[in-house]
């Protein structure tokens, strides 16, 4: 027989025994699998031709390695479980080539436990466990772990190296971790190695320019002796994600002079920075000289552009662009669809957003949950709420935007109690927590209901249980139940006592409410303010001038009339009757 036979059989079991105990596998009948993983790692392996070195069933290790890789991609766990079993067994772990390989496994399955037990059986005085290490705490987001095992590794005295550093500042990034950063890059520019290596370069471009300041990263970009695609595409993207286009554009225009030409990342990078920025005009423009140069447009590219003018408004531009997308041959993505229904939204229209589920039902991406929530909230914004809630409820997956959106369809729509009975649905939901969206949703159904009890508990309940700081829309929308209530005096004392300044939307809110109950003295308080505020809107003045119409104060309804005309506003309401 072959490695089995060598074993026998209690010592088998004392092995098997040990192995699952240490990683979690409880049940007689997952033992008795372990051992018959070989027939099932050879039937698996028949239909790839791999040798199999005659009937004792001698795999090559990198047969096994290749399967672990394949169990981990799958998340197979099970599986990876029970060649890590047999080969206990049969002391085939010996090679760090396996045991790294199930530390990136176990990562991969989500079982950090398991994967540094792995790490632990490998001598310590190898030096690539801990980069085994890193780099699979890396590719699954684990950030803070990588850093304790970065503090770890130094408290042993292992010297850093260019394969843990980038991963190390790449956690930095994420966690926001500038101190423990900026301690790197000393090592870094104390070391020449370091300091001439462009993947530890391009990783500190990427930390400066996700966390700032923004200055480091042009510093560490400038002292670059060579200059690559990487470190441009990470700069370009540091300018455009703090809002720097146009600093972007010169530095691309400034490498091109030098040789450095922007591939299809960068130019994706600065189209999406103008969209940002409020400018589709130079993100469109931008598009087109990324063709005069040679470069195709992705799916990326035309996804940015489409963005561009939806985020600005331009409805009509951003369906032209669509058809320009379809016309060229680019397939869109489940974000292009998802990106674009906001527009159809703005419009109002619920017939290009009907186009658009149908092309979105006919390509199978319907059910993507960006595009389901997104055609949840077009149908909410353009008046068919029976058919976003259809939408909603056909749904297998759900996320907080897709919550948020049906929760402000009903609010809009009047149907109070059923957007705050959804509300508390989504509390009870342990794969979805609420966020400031769905508290400003929750607080305007309570509004229209005039639910004041109900919405000060809410405003309270964000801040003490979900830790969520109120913004300027969450006290606007309680001034706003309160008014609504006819609590006029509790409002003004509520505005008075806020911590942030208050803006238009909450004056705004006030006067409405003052103007309902009768109150003129408050409402004078809050045109005042809302003129300082938008000295341009006739609509506050024309609102405080209908108040005293109502009142019989015809004076100082003359008055207001007299003033509006002075000042040149637009007298809003005027009918030809």
């Amino acid at each position: 027989m072959g490695g089995l036979a060598k074993i026998y059989p209690r010592k088998r079991e004392q092995l098997l025994y040990t192995f699952c105990h240490n990683f979690s596998i409880v049940s007689k009948s997952e033992m008795q699998a372990a051992l018959q993983t070989r027939s099932v790692f050879l039937k698996y392996y028949s239909c790839q031709n791999i040798l199999i070195i005659s009937r004792s069933f001698q795999s090559s290790s990198e047969s096994y390695a290749n399967y672990i890789d394949k169990c981990g991609r799958d998340r197979a766990l099970s599986s990876g479980q029970r060649l890590h079993a047999y080969l206990i067994t049969t002391n085939g772990l010996n090679s760090f080539h396996l045991a790294s390989k199930f530390i990136s496994f176990y990562a991969q399955c989500g079982r950090f436990s398991d994967a540094r037990k792995v790490f632990d059986k490998i001598p310590k005085t190898s030096v690539r466990r801990w980069v085994v290490l890193v780099g699979a705490y890396s590719h699954q987001g684990c950030y803070q772990e990588i850093l304790d095992v970065f503090l770890e590794m130094q408290q042993q005295g292992f010297q850093l190296n260019q394969f843990v550093l980038p991963s190390v500042l790449k956690a930095c990034a994420h966690l926001s971790d500038i101190p423990t950063g900026k301690k790197i890059h000393c090592v870094v520019l104390r070391s020449a190695l370091f300091d001439c290596d462009s993947f530890i370069s391009c990783s500190l471009i990427y930390m400066y320019s996700k966390c700032g300041p923004l200055e480091y990263a042009r510093n560490v970009f400038d002292r670059m002796v060579e200059k690559d695609p990487v470190a441009l595409n990470s700069m370009v993207s540091g300018y455009t994600q703090h809002g720097f286009a146009q600093e972007a554009f010169h530095l691309v225009e400034d490498m091109k002079i030098i040789g450095l030409q922007p591939n299809l990342i960068t130019w994706n990078a600065l189209i999406a920075g103008f969209s940002k920025v409020g400018d589709p005009e130079m993100a469109l423009e931008t598009f087109r000289s990324m063709r005069a140069h040679g470069i195709q447009p992705d799916t990326v590219s035309w996804t940015s552009v489409i963005s561009g003018f939806v985020q600005n408004f331009q409805s009509v531009e951003a369906f032209d662009t669509f058809k320009q997308m379809l016309s060229s041959g680019v397939r869109p993505s489940s974000f292009t669809i998802s990106g674009l229904l906001p527009a159809c939204a703005i419009m109002a229209d619920s017939r290009y957003g009907k186009e658009i589920h149908g092309y979105a039902l006919v390509n199978g991406v319907e059910e993507d949950i960006f595009v389901s929530s997104a055609l949840v909230d077009m149908y909410s914004k353009c008046g068919f709420i029976l058919e976003a809630e259809k939408l909603f409820i056909k749904m297998r997956q759900k996320n907080t935007v897709t919550w948020n959106s049906m929760i402000f369809g009903y609010s809009n729509h009047g149907y109070c109690n059923e957007a705050l009975h959804l509300f508390n649905q989504m509390l009870k939901q342990e794969e979805v927590k609420p966020d400031h969206l769905t508290f400003t949703a929750a607080l305007t159904a309570c509004s229209h209901a005039r639910l004041v009890e109900y919405g000060q508990n809410l405003f309270q309940l964000m801040q003490e249980e979900y830790k969520i700081e109120p913004r300027i829309e969450h006290y606007a929308c309680l001034v706003d139940v309160l008014g609504r209530a006819g609590e006029i005096f509790e409002a003004y004392d509520f505005i008075k006592k806020m911590p942030v300044k208050p803006d238009v939307y909450v004056w705004g809110a006030f006067l409405a409410a003052c103007r309902n109950h009768g109150n003129i003295e408050l409402a004078e308080t809050a045109a005042k303010q809302l003129n300082e505020l938008e000295p341009e809107n006739a609509g506050n003045s024309l609102l405080l001038s209908n108040l005293y119409s109502e009142a019989g104060n015809w004076r100082n309804a003359e008055r207001m009339k007299k003033m509006m005309k002075k000042k040149k506003l637009t007298n809003l309401g005027c009918s030809w009757i």
